[in-house]
């Protein structure tokens, strides 16, 4: 199924967990300032617009774990969904020392015309899709899927090749680190290069509020450049997640 706001894929995997792609790409509508934001391409291929490499991993891991999956289709730039309607960056006027000339003078009326747009109905098909896995006797498992940038703005390397982020409960990204730690080749961030708890966000709403199994993943951004890139991370990723969410099927909520 795909909508505006939303794709929908894999709607008849049968694993016990739900695969998401909040920042899967750079799309703006053409109903939102020209379609650009009034911005050139060259910006619109920055990470400021998207997660790079994220929707190829999310598919793989979809499609290795027999999992359903729901992406966005729109940029973070028109409105972010990893944000609630009253965070401060839910609609970016100035992203890492670009100016979003599109958003400057985008005003109460515009924020809600594209939070109803694009924002809501991709949080309510989240919403309808747990509701159908519970009414089906499941106890779904959140994997939000999301890449970071190799530095930002000016700053040093960032040295994690993957960031598990989590906030109160740990009941898969506690697996999920310490077998990506015991690898040799992978430097791994326990909440970095960002902190979990993000009140409002995707996987606070879906997940924390509501008591369900949840872990959002970075990757960085220049290993999944590439679809070969993006396969191999997900191919990596697969056997670790899908052993975690076997693993803790009846586990506590640790928080």
């Amino acid at each position: 199924m795909i909508s505006s706001a939303f794709e929908s894929l894999n709607d008849a995997g049968a694993a016990p967990i739900l695969v998401l792609c909040d920042h899967a790409t750079n799309i703006v509508p053409p109903t939102v300032s020209g379609g650009d934001l009034g911005l050139p391409p060259e910006e619109m291929a920055r990470h400021i617009a998207y997660d790079i490499g994220a929707r190829g991993v999310a598919i793989e891991l979809a499609r290795l774990l027999d999992a359903p999956a729901l992406l966005t289709r729109f940029s973070r730039l028109v409105i972010d969904p990893n944000r609630g309607e009253f965070d401060p960056t839910l609609l970016m006027r100035l992203y890492d020392g670009t100016i979003i000339a599109g958003n400057r003078h985008a005003d109460t009326a515009e924020r809600e015309r594209r939070l109803d747009d694009w924002h809501r109905p991709y949080h309510q098909a989240i919403t309808a899709r747990i509701d159908a896995m519970l009414a089906a006797g499941q106890d779904p498992a959140l994997l939000s899927i999301h890449s970071f940038t190799p530095r930002l703005r000016g700053g040093p390397p960032r040295p994690w090749h993957v960031g598990v982020l989590w906030d109160r409960d740990e009941r898969i990204a506690r697996p999920l680190i310490d077998a990506l730690d015991a690898e040799p080749d992978v430097c791994v961030g326990d909440n970095e290069p960002y902190q979990g708890a993000l009140e409002g966000d995707t996987m606070f709403r879906h997940g924390t509020m509501r008591g369900l199994r949840h872990v959002l993943i970075e990757v960085r951004q220049d290993l999944i450049e590439t679809p070969e890139q993006q396969i191999a991370w997900a191919r990596r990723l697969a056997p670790i997640l899908g052993r975690a969410v076997r693993d803790t099927s009846d586990a506590i909520p640790t928080a």
